[in-house]
């Protein structure tokens, strides 16, 4: 049996000629004189084009199996965020940046974009790697990496740490131009750390150990180099080291800091809300006194919540002696004493306390003379006029705000430094070494996605250095709408680093062969690979 395909031509008035088709299921065989003859057994034309191809494969001999049967999908694996940071990563040519090739540079290339997309601790980056569950454990050759193998990265990565940090500079920072500073802390899990210390927590985690580091970054917030102390540290201390590597390993003559406010009281601020000024204790440095009128009205409105909160404490205390509940002086003063200081504003108040008696006043000429520095502060610096007006100097203290920034990301947002499981001080540093460069990739890659996310790249300077930055219309339509001008939604950054991931690479098996295949990307996760500059790898190459 066969089907036959039966071709006829009409021609129309018009003179245009139509054909039509018939498909007859037919049957061929021999008369008894020998002859061929066909035999129709049903007309097939009604029955849609793959029901025909169906019964001609039957007819043929070949077996129809349910695709349920022929396909499977042996493995979906998530691979759109990793690809995302690798494009990136190749982009920064950051691979070449860590060293020359070898087993050591792969791993410590592959935790730096773990700690960027998925950060954890190394045991659980590894198990993430070997579990296969994601692409890049494979595709970088790492998913089978030990404990050893990673720790030997790490130990090769701070090697080269300096040679990394001095190509960053190169990049980054111009001669006699200006780098950014900052300190910060985190605290320390065990108590064997050789660099674990306690000092001032910038945590938040009092009684806690800590390490301190410095970043040093370019005036747009790209992290530069990084350097840890012990976690008792002095503030001085590491900025010395900071001044020190600046100019003598990256030629920066330049070094903004920030120093704290005092000795302005009598100095006169213009309309403009700042003016430079001297003083004998600052001999070589331009001193750049700063008023900010929002920030002195927050100021106020806290200092007076602070001050109502705590006279409402101590209202119920008057009243408890009044009532002569309470008479012992010393008594009525340990509970004064928790009062004012719950809520940091005890020298304000004069304080009358004897045998069942309590009463108290605000200081007024106290107040008065701390709002008079509401919302004032100094600026120190030893760059000349010649090479920053006032304004300039303002401008890059202010722009300390995107080392803040590297650091959120750092510790708590995207990249989880801390707390510090490591005991040996050069693993500590390999440890933040690597938190440091993910930061680097992370800033990269917030900038090129700024589009799908609600960071606002559209910011102007202010005309006045000292006002605060406003959020541009386009932003601000976006924070209303959650969706940017071309009606994608608006992530946030790790939010959409998740919907990335979900852009699946499966391994499927089709009639006994199997091959690899991306699920179908969706409008944003197509839009972020053209941010990026690419189309969705299939592997990491």
């Amino acid at each position: 049996m066969h089907v036959d395909t039966i071709r006829s031509h009409q021609k129309a008035a018009d003179g245009t000629v139509r054909e039509y088709r018939s498909y007859l299921l037919r049957h061929s065989f021999r008369d008894e004189q020998g002859r061929p003859r066909k035999e129709t057994l049903a007309n097939l034309t009604a029955l849609p084009d793959a029901a025909l191809e169906a019964v001609r494969k039957v007819l043929r001999g070949e077996a129809l199996v349910a695709a349920s049967e022929a396909f499977e999908v042996e493995r979906s694996v998530p691979h759109g965020n990793v690809a995302a940071a690798h494009v990136m990563a190749s982009a920064l040519g950051l691979r070449g940046l860590l060293g020359p090739a070898c087993r050591e540079r792969d791993i410590a290339y592959a935790l730096i974009v773990s700690r960027a997309v998925r950060p954890g601790p190394k045991l659980s980056t590894a198990r993430w790697w070997e579990a296969r569950d994601t692409t890049l454990g494979t595709d970088l050759g790492v998913a089978g990496a030990s404990t050893d193998e990673i720790y030997a990265a790490m130990d090769w990565l701070t090697g080269r740490q300096r040679e990394i940090e001095k190509q960053l500079a190169a990049r980054h920072l111009r001669p006699g131009g200006i780098a950014m500073s900052g300190l910060s802390s985190s605290w320390v899990e065990g108590s064997q750390c050789e660099l674990a210390a306690f000092g001032h927590s910038r945590d938040g985690r009092r009684g806690r150990r800590q390490i301190e580091y410095g970043l040093l970054t370019d005036p747009q917030g790209r992290p530069v180099a990084v350097e840890v102390f012990p976690g008792n540290t002095a503030d001085p201390d590491s900025f010395k080291t900071a001044i020190v590597r600046v100019r003598g390993d990256f030629a920066i003559t330049s070094l903004i800091m920030a120093g704290d406010r005092g000795m302005i009281t009598g100095t006169r601020i213009d309309d403009l809300n700042f003016a430079e000024i001297t003083h004998p204790g600052y001999p070589g440095e331009r001193l750049i006194c700063c008023h900010n009128p929002v920030l002195a009205a927050e100021r106020a409105r806290k200092r007076e919540e602070l001050l109502a909160a705590t006279e409402a404490d101590l209202a119920k205390i008057a009243a408890a002696a009044d009532a002569g509940r309470l008479t012992d002086p010393d008594k009525i003063g340990i509970r004064v004493g928790k009062v004012i200081g719950k809520h940091k504003v005890g020298k304000h108040f004069i304080l009358d306390i004897g045998p069942g008696r309590f009463a108290w006043r605000r200081d007024e000429q106290k107040i008065a003379a701390e709002a008079a520095l509401d919302g004032i502060y100094v600026i120190r610096t030893s760059v000349t006029g010649d090479t920053l007006s006032p304004a300039g100097v303002i401008t890059a203290y202010k722009d300390l705000k995107y080392v803040e920034r590297d650091f959120r990301i750092t510790k708590a947002d995207d990249l989880d430094l801390r707390p510090i499981h490591h005991y040996l001080a050069e693993r500590v540093r390999g440890h933040v070494l690597i938190c440091m460069l993910a930061c680097y990739l992370t800033w990269h890659l917030r900038q090129a996605l700024a589009e799908l996310t609600f960071t606002d790249p559209d910011i102007t300077a202010p005309a006045d250095p000292v006002a605060p930055a406003r959020r541009s219309p386009r932003a601000k339509a976006k924070d209303a709408t959650k969706h940017n001008h071309d009606g994608l939604p608006a992530y946030r950054y790790r939010d959409l680093l998740d919907h990335l991931s979900t852009l699946d690479r499966q391994t499927i098996v089709f009639a006994g062969r199997q091959i690899e295949k991306l699920t179908t990307p969706t409008p944003v996760q197509r839009r972020a690979f053209e941010l990026l500059g690419s189309t969705v790898p299939l592997t990491l190459g």
